[in-house]
C-alpha cells in the first residue's frame, strides 16, 4: 500500500515553475512562461446576456515533467465595488505540445461542455481554435471558440476567448488581464 503521510511526499509532484523538478520537457518550451497560477480581472460580453459584466479570474498552468501542461481555470462574478459576486465560469484539461509550437487543448466544463483545439505557441502567444465541441445533452449549444493568451513585456499574461454559442457566430467574449501570483522561485 502507498503512503501518503506527510513524510511520504508524491512521487511524481507537477511543476509550477520551470526551474523545479521535475525539468519540463523540450516541447514545453515555447509555454514555460506561462507555468504558475495568475489572477486578474476581465469584461465579459455577449449578446445573449441581459449586460456586460466584469469577473476576477484565475488560471493555473502545471507539469509533470511530460510534454503537456495542466490547466486549471475559475472566474468569479463582481460587483460594481469590485467584491465577487457568486463563482462563474471553471474549467480544466490538457494542453499537449507538439513540435515546432503546434499545440492540442482539451478543455472541460462543468456545465457539460467539452473542447478539443488546436493552434500554435511562440513568441509569447498561444492562439488556439476550436477543432471540435462536445456536448451533454443539457449543455448549451457552444460550436466554436477561440483562445489567445499572450505574455506582455511587463509580466502581464492577457487572455481573449471568442465563442460560437446558441446560434450566434464566433465573436468576442471576454478579455482579461493576470498577473503571476508572486511565489519565490524555487531553488534550482
Amino acid at each position: 500500500m502507498f503512503d501518503l503521510t506527510p513524510e511520504h511526499q508524491l512521487p511524481y509532484p507537477d511543476s509550477h515553475h520551470p526551474h523545479a523538478a521535475p525539468a519540463p520537457h523540450a516541447l514545453l518550451s515555447p509555454v514555460l512562461g506561462l507555468l504558475g497560477t495568475w489572477h486578474g480581472r476581465g469584461q465579459g460580453e455577449y449578446p445573449t446576456l441581459p449586460a456586460d459584466f466584469t469577473y476576477a479570474q484565475e488560471v493555473t498552468f502545471s507539469h509533470d515533467g511530460r510534454p503537456f501542461l495542466r490547466y486549471e481555470a475559475r472566474a468569479w462574478l463582481l460587483d460594481a465595488d469590485g467584491a465577487p459576486l457568486r463563482p462563474a465560469a471553471r474549467e480544466s484539461g490538457w494542453w499537449r505540445l507538439q513540435p515546432e509550437g503546434r499545440v492540442e487543448a482539451l478543455v472541460t466544463q462543468p456545465t457539460g461542455i467539452a473542447e478539443i483545439s488546436v493552434g500554435h505557441a511562440a513568441d509569447g502567444t498561444v492562439d488556439l481554435s476550436t477543432h471540435e465541441v462536445a456536448l451533454t445533452p443539457t449543455a448549451k449549444e457552444v460550436t466554436a471558440t477561440r483562445r489567445r493568451y499572450t505574455l506582455t513585456d511587463d509580466g502581464t499574461l492577457t487572455f481573449t476567448h471568442d465563442l460560437a454559442a446558441v446560434g450566434r457566430p464566433l465573436q468576442h467574449h471576454l478579455s482579461a488581464r493576470l498577473r503571476r501570483e508572486d511565489r519565490a522561485a524555487p531553488d534550482a
